[in-house]
């Protein structure tokens, strides 16, 4: 039996339908998925440092050093690349660093109530990126 060459193309363009919508689905999430890997790292960093600010707040030296990294994190933030499926959640990541590099500066000039102030600013403001990009379907690990 003989089949139409209209047929076999026709089969042919739903295969290739098929094989670009699998691309797309997978690169979606792989973009957003280097998004998340990278903010969280900022995160994780930002924190740990929160901590050692916390729990040495007249380190003038460690508030010096960490004031330098938070400066440093925020701008890879402003410059990082968003794919548009999170692009409303990276607004909150530039709160969180913000907030983490004004405590670094109270820090530095021993204000321990602001730093605490800024310090717990980033704090909420994590938990509503993450909110956010629980809401977006690309929840951040913890």
């Amino acid at each position: 039996m003989k089949t139409s060459s209209r047929s076999g193309s026709t089969g042919r363009r739903g295969i290739c339908a098929a094989v670009a919508a699998l691309v797309v689905l997978i690169a979606v999430p792989a973009r957003a998925g280097s998004y998340l890997d990278r903010i969280a790292l900022l995160l994780q960093e930002g924190a740990q440092e929160a901590e050692l600010l916390r729990a040495h707040p007249n380190d003038a030296e460690l508030a010096q050093m960490v004031h330098r990294m938070t400066q440093a994190r925020l701008k890879a933030a402003e410059l990082t690349s968003v794919p548009k499926e999170v692009v409303q959640a990276h607004p909150h990541l530039l709160l969180v660093l913000t907030n983490y590099e004004r405590a670094a500066d109270a820090s530095e000039n021993r204000e321990t109530q602001r730093l605490l102030v800024y310090l717990e600013r980033a704090r909420d403001e994590e938990r509503t990126l993450r909110s956010v990009l629980k809401q977006l379907g690309f929840p951040l690990p913890h």
